[in-house]
């Protein structure tokens, strides 16, 4: 038989086995079960425990609706004396995730197309016709000028423009909210949430909420954190902020809904976490319309400040999968295969052949040293 057929038999039925070898030596020891340690560390507390590496994950749907309740009262020499409810106060109708709510406002009342002097600053102050130049049209100013130069007050002269008159004078804002009642409206906020991948559905109203139990409740982290229905000056405190100063100037206001859930513990356990974030100063213009007798139209303009709830809701959840879990498991076992470049060596001893390598050789060549780091 020749020695190529002889080699290609022994190669294919020799029997191996892996022979161990004792380093009886405390410095390797150490490193060889420090760094088991450091293994097992970041496969059971890092990838386990903190990044939940065994869970497959789905991203939150939601569906969210709103009701505000309350009234406020102001008497003031711009308006009559009235009484505001949510048809008045809350732009636009109430219903979906965002809404608006009317806390201070400046009026001008019984404007008409016509023609007025502009309001005085450098660029509409004038001296004659000369310095109106007839049909500019500024966007930051208010109309269309006339070509005329008349008089805004007797010592002041400004450029006539077609426009809404009177004009509005909106440096008169109201220094303390006209509808500083706003601070005891309620709002109640109904969530429905679903995780299609894991067939989950939750909702802020719990189970062991009833028409009794809303009837009276009112949110408190501490005291009540079941309940939906949440007064306006506590939103605004959990922001961190000041109801009354904010409703001067008005401002938008996050409500963050945090449905996050571990679906492999009791669902019943996936509830909504409610934090609140305060953004930016807000305000806009709208206008009420009307035919006088004579046939002129006529509206009242009415710069608005208040309060914009926007209700975002985000979450992930998390679930055993067999996938994902093999995958993580195998990333972690991944550092059992690190290779050092004198990994001949340590396989030399193992094999019986390290005649002349001391155990100082050993623990320098390769400070890895254990079962299948080098």
């Amino acid at each position: 038989m020749s020695a190529g057929c002889r080699g290609f038999l022994h190669h294919v039925f020799d029997y191996e086995t892996a022979k161990t070898l004792v380093i009886p030596h405390f410095g390797v020891g150490i490193v060889f079960r420090f760094t088991q340690l450091l293994v097992v560390l970041y496969v059971v507390g890092y990838v386990c425990v903190v990044q939940k590496g065994y869970q497959e994950t789905d991203s939150v749907i939601s569906t969210v609706t709103t009701k505000v309740k309350g009234f406020a009262y102001t008497n003031t020499s711009d308006m009559d004396p009235r009484m505001w409810d949510v048809a008045d106060y809350v732009i636009p109708p109430q219903g979906d995730s965002s809404f608006f709510i009317l806390t201070n406002l400046v009026v001008t009342p019984e404007q008409t197309q016509s023609h007025c002097p502009e309001l005085p600053n450098p660029s509409t102050v004038c001296k004659d016709d000369c310095d109106c130049i007839e049909g500019y049209n500024d966007p930051r100013r208010n109309g269309i000028r006339t070509g005329l130069c008349e008089n805004f007050s007797t010592t002041v002269k400004t450029c006539e423009v077609f426009s809404w008159c009177p004009l509005e004078v909106d440096t008169r804002l109201p220094k303390k909210a006209l509808l500083a009642a706003a601070e005891n409206f309620t709002v109640l906020i109904k969530n429905s949430i679903t995780y299609p991948k894991f067939n989950f559905h939750g909702r802020n109203i719990l189970p062991h909420v009833n028409s009794s139990y809303l009837a009276h409740c009112e949110f408190n982290r501490l005291t009540d954190p079941d309940c939906p229905i949440f007064r306006l000056k506590r939103i605004i405190s959990e922001a961190e902020a000041d109801f009354q100063e904010m409703a001067v100037k008005g401002g938008i206001l996050g409500i963050l809904i945090d449905w996050s859930c571990d679906l492999d513990w009791w669902a019943g356990k996936c509830l909504p976490k409610y934090s609140f974030r305060l953004y930016i100063w807000l305000f806009f213009r709208f206008a009420k319309f009307y035919k006088r007798a004579d046939g002129v139209e006529e509206r009242t303009l009415i710069k608005a400040y208040g309060i914009r709830f926007e209700v975002i809701v985000f979450g992930t959840a998390g679930k055993f999968g067999i996938v994902p879990a093999i995958v993580n498991l195998g990333a972690a076992l991944s550092f059992l295969s690190l290779v050092c470049k004198k990994k001949k060596y340590y396989i030399k001893s193992k094999s019986g052949d390290a005649q002349n390598l001391t155990v100082a050789n050993i623990f320098i060549r390769c400070p890895l040293l254990q079962t299948g780091l080098c």
